[in-house]
């Protein structure tokens, strides 16, 4: 065969074998999100690691919201994948419901915000993460500490101010100073602003995400406030973000790489016949102290 020049049709073997050859990463974002966020950089990443040395082809979903939702749904549905592997779902995703009915071969990276019962996902401790970010601040002195949440109908968003709350619950301070973002630098300099101007005594902010952090930095810059002098900051993702700001941003590693790398050999496991179900695999985050802090 290699002497001949000879190359398997891809068309022609899926015909004979039932199989496609391909899986999909479904991201339900739009666009512009995908394209300015690391951890969809990071997600693709992995996941095309997982890849290598098989001959199976990764193709990109991204699942606007509407129609384009329905169309996405139906290719999925229609035989064009093997598998796929979902990143960054909603409480209310409507993307999620309709996979798991397909029973298509199916691992989530992130724990699935509307439950994860007989759903295979990869995610990183984010209870954990939140905990030890408020913990470090606690440990610095800090006694006033503000938080930046993620969406609240992400559960990356709601176990991270979870670990916060639990931090400072069990050091006896209050846990009033809440807003919440959208994991984008936009969202991140709104919240910090509504932030301060309800409470102007924090003294520290743990931010639920490295590109929120950097829009808080921004604002935080543009209104003199010194950082960590006056107000320490601590991020959450650690992808590339945070050595860049000024200051450099202490924030929590979240490897999302291995997670999306494992969340692929997963996903091969159930295509080879392996079982669908079983426990989570959970990465333990870890603290990477930066200036900002």
């Amino acid at each position: 065969m290699v002497t001949l020049g000879y190359r398997p049709n891809r068309a022609a073997r899926a015909l004979a074998t039932g199989r496609t050859g391909s899986i999909a990463l479904i991201v339900p974002e739009p666009d512009e999100r995908v394209l300015s966020d690391p951890f969809f950089a990071g997600t693709l990443n992995g996941l095309s690691s997982a890849l290598v040395g098989t001959d199976v082809q990764l193709v990109l979903l991204l699942v606007r919201p509407g129609e384009a939702t329905w169309r996405a749904i139906d290719y999925v549905r229609g035989g064009h994948v093997d598998g796929a592997v979902v990143a960054s779902h909603r409480r209310r995703d409507v993307v999620d419901d309709h996979l798991l009915e397909s029973r298509l071969p199916l691992v989530f990276v992130g724990r699935p915000a509307a439950g994860a019962r007989g759903v295979r996902y990869v995610d990183v401790d984010n209870v954990e993460g939140g905990r030890i970010a408020a913990a470090h601040l606690l440990h610095r002195g800090r006694r006033r500490i503000g938080t930046l949440a993620g969406p609240a109908d992400m559960s990356a968003g709601v176990d991270r101010l979870l670990g916060w709350r639990q931090a400072l619950r069990s050091d006896g301070q209050v846990d009033d100073a809440v807003e919440y973002g959208d994991f984008t630098p936009a969202g991140g300099a709104a919240a910090a602003e509504r932030l301060l101007a309800v409470h102007p005594d924090v003294d520290a902010i743990f931010i639920a995400s490295d590109l929120m952090a950097s829009g808080a930095l921004g604002f935080l810059a543009a209104q003199g406030i010194a950082v960590p002098g006056r107000i320490a900051v601590v991020g959450y993702d650690d992808l590339g973000v945070a050595a860049s700001t000024s200051p450099a941003l202490t924030t929590v590693s979240s490897p999302v790489v291995e997670m999306a790398r494992t969340a692929g050999r997963l996903l091969l496991e159930q295509m080879a016949g392996g079982s669908t179900v079983g426990d989570p695999v959970i990465f333990t985050p870890t603290l990477v102290e930066r200036e900002s802090s």
